[in-house]
């Protein structure tokens, strides 16, 4: 499946989620991922970001079920294009 992940966390704890996002999902662009992922690594992932928030802080995961569901436009340089050659 496909998802995007966005966070707003504390200026000086955005490291922290980017750290763990990077390990399931392409940085695209500030406190924003995306990427195809299997449901277990989605499981993993959800539980440490609920691990990681403190009071004030959100995540949100956008999931896709399907790559037919996902109309993605990009302007300028694809973050991801290194990503699927791999």
């Amino acid at each position: 499946m496909y998802v995007v992940m966005v966070y707003d966390l504390q200026a000086d704890r955005t490291h922290k989620a980017l750290k763990i996002g990077r390990r399931y999902l392409t940085h695209v662009q500030n406190s924003v991922l995306e990427g195809e992922i299997s449901k277990g690594d989605l499981e993993q992932l959800r539980g440490e970001v609920e691990e990681l928030l403190e009071p004030g802080e959100s995540t949100i995961i956008y999931e896709l079920s399907s790559d037919a569901l996902l109309d993605r436009t990009v302007y300028g340089e694809d973050p991801t294009e290194d990503q699927r050659f791999l």
